[in-house]
């Protein structure tokens, strides 16, 4: 394991950064890359510019960046100095609760995701012409550095890719396993290429779906760039607050958000809108990466059956194969999208915690847990929609 606070070597080029506005958007995004459009320091400067995200929110931006002799940025990692655990997606208020009844203090914590955004992805970054085992390494005693420097109860990653999972193993994390639903395309010409695929009663039940929301009389748009307008974002603002008021009681994100993420990502943005007589009446709000489309919010001010698979799920897929994408990945939760197409894949999370007690107690649970969602997820695969003679 790397000590994060040996201050000789190229330890010392690690810096701890109090906002993604202290490193240039080309130097983080050199290392980021432009696959996922969460990881850039444009969605990530949004959250912060927007006031989202703030130590007011609970969400303490501490960017890791490493540098070369040259001072050029060749690693860096989103981190964040947490007051709570809202808006991560990887639960761990049960080990909060324990720990605290048992004495200790499990908050204030570190945190390296994307916040609000339960998407897969690298958390080191890593120029592509640098070392990236050694880089990955000085990222990681980062993180231990700053455990011990500001005496935190642990640090956490989300959702990463299995390689860096696997990595983090390596460095004395401990490793955690979860589900999502993913849809991938099979090189489908068509939404009706890709019904073909299915089973001939999940096919029937997709189509009886999508027919009742055209009988809605409504009309469904797909919107990116400069289509999406002033007036698209206010009405999504409005369907956003009313589905969080409905789910968490607060709304994370703003409309300040919102704005910033039409300015600086409209390209990579596509907008789902739902309108009657062109008004909109739902929206669901996906980014476009290199190879996948991310869906990530929803809402409407209208109820009707079906609507929601309509716009987050099957316009996705037509989406996707229009523009030839690999996957679609709908977010957090939700087996009832298994019968839609979008299949179980594992995420990997990993952990680290200052007391050993607290370390050991969790290691437990996660070997148990870990055997738990593996069997979850080959008895959801084994009732995939899909032909069994596909």
């Amino acid at each position: 394991m790397p000590d994060g606070d040996d201050t000789g070597g190229i330890e010392a080029a690690v810096r701890v950064l109090p906002g993604i506005g202290d490193v240039a958007a080309a130097e983080w995004d050199a290392c980021a890359g432009s696959a996922n459009p969460f990881l850039g320091h444009a969605f990530l400067s949004a959250l912060e510019d927007s006031g989202a995200v703030t130590a007011e929110s609970g969400w303490l931006p501490r960017h890791l960046v490493v540098e070369d002799a040259a001072g050029r940025v060749v690693g860096a990692m989103p981190l964040y100095l947490k007051g709570h655990s809202y808006g991560e997606y990887v639960f761990d208020w049960a080990w909060a609760d324990a720990y605290e009844r048992a004495g200790g203090r499990y908050f204030p914590k570190l945190l390296s995701a994307v916040p609000f955004t339960p998407v897969p992805g690298p958390r080191m970054l890593v120029r592509p012409d640098a070392d990236r085992a050694r880089v990955e390494e000085v990222l990681a005693g980062g993180v231990v550095g700053l455990i011990e420097r500001l005496g935190v109860s642990s640090a956490h990653v989300n959702f990463l890719p299995r390689d860096q999972w696997e990595r983090f193993g390596e460095f004395g994390f401990l490793q955690r396993t979860g589900l999502q639903y993913h849809w991938s395309n099979d090189g489908y010409a068509d939404f009706d290429a890709f019904l073909a695929a299915l089973s001939s009663r999940k096919r029937k039940a997709i189509r009886k779906e999508r027919r009742e929301v055209a009988e809605t009389g409504l009309t469904i748009r797909r919107l990116t760039g400069s289509a999406i307008e002033d007036r698209h974002w206010e009405a999504f603002f409005r369907f956003y607050v009313d589905t969080s008021d409905r789910k968490w009681g607060s709304p994370y994100l703003n409309r300040r958000f919102f704005d910033l993420l039409g300015e600086r990502l409209s390209e990579r943005i596509l907008l789902v809108v739902a309108e009657r007589d062109g008004t909109p009446v739902a929206g669901a709000l996906n980014l476009i990466g290199d190879d996948t489309l991310y869906g990530r919010n929803w809402g409407c001010v209208e109820d009707h059956p079906f609507l929601h698979f309509e716009a987050c799920y099957y316009q996705a897929i037509e989406f996707a194969i229009e523009r030839g994408l690999a996957k679609v990945e709908a977010g957090a939760q939700g087996p009832h999208k298994l019968q839609r197409g979008y299949l179980p894949v594992e995420t990997y999370s990993a952990h680290l915690f200052a007391d050993p007690r607290l370390r050991d107690a969790i290691a437990d649970f996660l070997r148990r847990e870990r055997r738990q969602v593996t069997r979850e997820r080959e008895l959801m695969a084994a009732d995939s929609p899909f032909r069994k003679d596909g």
